[in-house]
Order: structure tokens, then C-alpha cells, then sequence
């Protein structure tokens, strides 16, 4: 029996409803939890394995005429190098060229077999002819397979940038299969798809082939780890979204510390590139351990299914639930977001300067983010160690994040996050390379700079706009991260060739306006999620029609949600 004027909407119970009887993050939770982070580790792999797989090695032309001479006259191979190729001047000292070789006619018979007496010197230069000797380091890459070098370094880039061409593509596509076929479904066809493709890149037969795979291969990956991440935060209570999933992202920085270990012991790239893409046909078994989303299974009217998903999660938390799982509903608020267009992003004031300033973070995070890590490859030190210490540097990112978003709020962080990245990105960039660990550590906060940002950009950006459009919006303003993915490694490999460090001053460019930028954002901590344009464009008014004890008790309790920040992460590792 109802009260009197209470309608049958109000009488349905929705699932965060339901989720508070049989708990926010209980056993079935965590269990899901960890076995979608899973999908986070493989990723880091796919993402910047072109530190290790693109490896370009010092390298010179090969002459098989100076080769055989130097057989018949018994030179060593430091004599039939010099005697290949001339010096040239590089950062102020002579070395060894890469890409010319000398114009000789080594048939003729003035020539003399003592390499001391002959001088090359005066004699002409040209590109070369027969291909090019590497210093492998006991590693072969891609680039020494293919001969990607000197007028073809730049197909180097195209590899990178041929990957995030899938990401931008496949994000649209796979979220768009997500919303249609299911999480779970779509997931699992993900994983299947990245399995074939990874294992194409492994061999690839030619360079051309290896571009189409590794499109192919970018397709499903990031659309992949979307819907785990929409999967996970969809199971979970409200009060404990936002940890799991910055944690979530942060299992993407373990990834990271397993990427060198696993390339130091693997020194060819196909195999590595077969043990990057093993996780994901492993993870094709979730079909049996995995449930699909109830939300989901609520807005297709698929009650059924989504109560027998619900029953099963209460009995995994070992608690009860009432009656009022047969009134169980979808959430009301999505209701409308069939009529949600781009035009509604740019068409006010507020909700265009918003999509504006969040595109171009987006976009600042992409390219600042890959370039310093592909930077490493480059640098010429140790790659493994520097790898290494580098992806360490993540972590406390993810906590900095989870500290401070309560206590100081979104917008400050977010901006010193930028701001500190730009910085640390000039500082490293005119610092002498004989300050090795001073240049090493400023770098390392710099990279811990741009990680805080690219992960609070991803809330941010569900939290500036309302709930209609809120899903299209994030979609949008991620391209723009794809966007950056593809221009980052022509930025880099590129401009290093002018200087080395010129990249950095590009990244702290970009980075600086950012955090600038950022401050013109509103602040949403202990602001109430916002359900219409109108919300967004008169806050105010808004506001004084509106109860507002939620953003006044958020504002007072700031300290306890601090202490329940960290009691989640507690629980989710325990």
C-alpha cells in the first residue's frame, strides 16, 4: 500500500538503492574489480612498448665492397667503419656518421691494404647505398628489421601514431557497441579481436602490414580497457566510484614496472610483442567469471536478468535483500540522453568554454604524457633502469589525487598538476647532461605532473557537464587525447633530430597553458552533479531553488571524506 498521491515511479527501488542492501564494494565486487584490472597491465605494453620494440641502435652504413677489402687486407672492424663512413660534427664533437658512407672505388689497385695510410678525407660522400650495420646490444627492434632510419625515421612515428589512429576510432566504435550489445559482450569481443591483432603484429611480414596491424590493434585495446572501466565503476556503490577507478588507471603504472623486465629478457621484439598480447586472449576465460552490468541490463528492460545478477551478488557479500528488489528500476536520469547532441557542448557560453578547455587538456595530456615517456628511448642511458625509476614515479600520483580532491578540490590540483609538469619539462631541458641525477629527478616530477593530470581530467570532465549530455561529452572531449597520441611522436622524434631537448620546451609550452587554462574552470567539489544546461550556465540561481545541504555538508566534511578515501583503498587491497 502507497501514501496517498505517491505515484508508481516513486514507489520503483534503483539499483544504487539496491547496492546499499548488499553492499558498495563487497567480496563479488572486489573480485570483479580485480580481475578487470587485469586489462589495465597489458595495456601499458601496447601503449609505450615502442621504447623497447622501436629501439634505434647506433648504426652505419654497410659497403660490401669495403667489407670484402677489409677481409683481404685483415682490417679490423673499427678500420672498415672509419673507412666507410665520414666524421661529422654533432653537439660540438666529430662522430662517426649514420646515414652517409664515402664514394670509393675499392676495385682499384692503388689502393693500399694499410688503413693508417689512407685518408678519405677529400673524398665525396653519399647517402647509403647497401642498407646499414647496427650495434644490436644483444636487442632487435622493428626499426633495425626495416631499415627505419635516416630518411626513414620518421615511419618510426607512423608507428606510434598508426596506434592511436585505432584508439580514436575504436573508443567510438567499442563504446558505441558497449551501449548496444552489452559491456560484458562487447568486452569479451575486444579481447578476442586484440588477440588476433597483437598476434598479427608479431608477423608482420612486412612494414606496410605492420602499420594495418597495429591500427587494427589500437581499435580494440583502449575500447577494451573503456568498457572494463565502465564495467567496474557500474558495479560498485556511489561512495566508492571515484576511488576504483582512479585505482583502476593506476594498475595501467604497474604495467609499466613489469614492461622492463619483460623486454630486458626478451630481446626480440615480435616475442615480446606475443607476451604483451597474451593477457588479452587469456582474459577471453572472464566469460565465466564476469557478470554484465545490471545498470545496463535495467535500461534495455531486461529486469529479469538484472535481479538473478543482483541475487547472486548478495549472496557472494553474504548479506539480504529486501522485497524491494522486485521493484527494482533503471536510473530516470539517462532518460533523456537519446537527445543529447554535439551542438549542445558548444552552444552556450559556459558549456562551450568548458568543452573547450577540456579538449585541449585532453589533447596537453596525450601528448606531454607519451612524449616523456618515449623520451626515454632516446636519451641514450640506461633505458631499462630509466624506465623504471620513471614508471615509480606514477604511483603517487594516483594518491596525491585522492588526498586532495576532497580537502583542496578539483580545480587547484588539477592546475598545479599542469603547471608543475611544464615547469619541471623547461628545467630538464637546461639542465647539463653532467647533472645526470639532478636532470633524472626533475624529469621524474615532471612525469608525475602530467600523470595527475591525465587521470583527474577523465572526472573533471563528468563532473562540468550535466547529466544528458554527460557521456557524449567525455566522448568528445577525449578525441582530442587520440588526437595528441598522434602528433606526440612526430613532436618528438622529429624536433630531437634539430636538439635534443627542444621536445621539452614544446611539452612545457603546452603544459603551462593548460594549467592556466584549467583556472578558469568552476570548482565542483561538494557541488551536486549538474542535470541541465541551465545548471551549468546559472549555478546561482540554480542553486537557490535548489537544497544545497549536500555541497555545505561535502564542504564541512572534508576531513572525514579524507579518512574514507583511504579506508577504500585499504579495503579494495585487502
Amino acid at each position: 500500500i502507497r501514501p496517498a498521491g505517491t505515484d508508481t515511479a516513486a514507489a520503483m527501488t534503483t539499483f544504487d538503492g539496491i547496492l546499499e542492501e548488499v553492499g558498495g564494494f563487497g567480496r563479488f565486487q572486489k573480485r570483479i574489480f580485480a580481475l578487470l584490472c587485469v586489462c589495465s597491465l597489458p595495456f601499458a605494453g601496447v601503449y609505450v612498448g615502442i621504447v623497447f620494440q622501436g629501439f634505434t641502435p647506433d648504426h652505419w652504413c654497410r659497403d660490401p665492397a669495403v667489407v670484402e677489402r677489409g677481409q683481404v687486407c685483415g682490417w679490423s672492424l673499427a678500420d672498415t667503419r672509419r673507412l666507410t663512413v665520414p666524421r661529422v660534427n654533432s653537439s660540438g664533437t666529430a662522430q662517426l656518421s649514420s646515414c652517409e658512407q664515402y664514394e670509393v672505388d675499392w676495385n682499384s689497385s692503388a689502393r693500399t691494404c694499410d688503413a693508417q695510410e689512407l685518408d678519405l678525407s677529400t673524398a665525396l660522400t653519399v647517402p647509403c647505398k647497401h642498407g646499414w650495420d647496427y650495434d644490436y646490444e644483444g636487442r632487435r627492434s622493428f626499426v633495425t628489421e626495416f631499415d627505419l632510419v635516416c630518411s626513414d625515421g620518421w615511419l618510426v612515428d607512423m608507428y606510434q601514431a598508426m596506434l592511436n589512429v585505432g584508439f580514436l576510432f575504436g573508443s567510438l566504435a567499442i563504446g558505441y557497441l558497449a551501449d548496444r550489445l552489452g559491456r560484458k559482450m562487447t568486452f569479451l569481443m575486444s579481447n578476442l579481436f586484440n588477440g588476433i591483432a597483437g598476434i598479427l603484429v608479431a608477423l608482420a611480414p612486412s612494414y606496410v602490414s605492420l602499420l594495418v596491424f597495429r591500427a587494427l590493434y589500437g581499435f580494440g585495446v583502449k575500447g577494451g580497457w573503456m568498457v572494463g572501466y565502465v564495467l567496474v565503476t557500474e558495479l560498485v556503490g556511489v561512495e566508492f566510484r571515484r576511488t576504483v577507478g582512479i585505482l583502476y588507471q593506476m594498475f595501467f603504472s604497474i604495467g609499466l614496472l613489469i614492461l622492463p623486465p619483460l623486454a630486458y629478457f626478451i630481446a626480440e621484439w615480435r616475442w615480446l610483442q606475443v607476451v604483451i598480447t597474451a593477457p588479452y586472449i587469456l582474459m577471453l576465460s572472464y566469460y565465466w567469471f564476469i557478470p554484465e552490468s545490471p545498470r545496463w541490463l535495467l535500461s534495455q528492460k531486461k529486469t529479469s536478468k538484472a535481479v538473478k545478477i543482483t541475487e547472486d551478488m548478495a549472496k557472494e557479500n553474504k548479506m539480504t535483500l529486501s522485497k524491494n528488489i522486485e521493484t527494482l528500476t533503471g536510473d530516470t536520469a539517462d532518460s533523456d540522453s537519446t537527445s543529447a547532441s554535439f551542438l549542445d557542448l558548444i552552444r552556450t557560453p559556459k558549456m562551450r568554454k568548458h568543452t573547450l578547455i577540456l579538449s585541449y587538456n585532453w589533447f596537453t595530456s596525450a601528448v606531454v604524457y607519451q612524449g616523456l615517456v618515449m623520451r626515454l628511448g632516446i636519451m641514450g642511458g640506461n633505458v631499462y633502469i630509466d624506465f623504471l625509476i620513471s614508471g615509480l614515479v606514477e604511483f603517487p600520483a594516483a594518491f596525491l589525487i585522492l588526498f586532495t580532491i576532497e580537502r583542496i578540490g578539483r580545480r587547484l590540483p588539477f592546475a598545479t598538476a599542469n603547471i608543475v609538469a611544464g615547469a619541471s619539462c623547461f628545467i630538464t631541458a637546461f639542465i647539463p647532461d653532467s647533472m645526470f641525477w639532478a636532470k633524472t629527478v626533475v624529469a621524474c616530477i615532471g612525469r608525475l605532473g602530467i600523470t595527475m593530470t591525465f587521470e583527474m581530467v577523465v572526472f573533471v570532465n563528468t563532473e562540468l557537464y550535466p547529466t544528458f549530455v554527460r557521456n557524449l561529452g567525455v566522448s568528445v572531449c577525449s578525441t582530442l587525447c587520440d588526437v595528441g597520441g598522434i602528433i606526440a611522436p612526430f613532436l618528438l622524434y622529429r624536433l630531437a633530430v634539430i636538439w635534443l631537448e627542444l621536445p621539452l620546451i614544446i611539452f612545457g609550452s603546452l603544459a603551462f597553458l593548460a594549467g592556466g587554462l584549467v583556472l578558469l574552470l568552476p570548482e565542483t567539489r561538494g557541488v551536486p552533479l549538474p542535470d541541465t544546461i541551465e545548471d551549468i550556465e546559472f549555478p546561482n540561481s540554480v542553486m537557490r531553488n535548489k537544497p544545497h545541504t549536500v555541497a555545505v555538508q561535502s564542504q564541512k566534511m572534508s576531513k572525514l571524506q579524507l579518512l574514507l578515501n583511504l579506508k577504500q583503498v585499504y579495503s579494495i587491497y585487502t
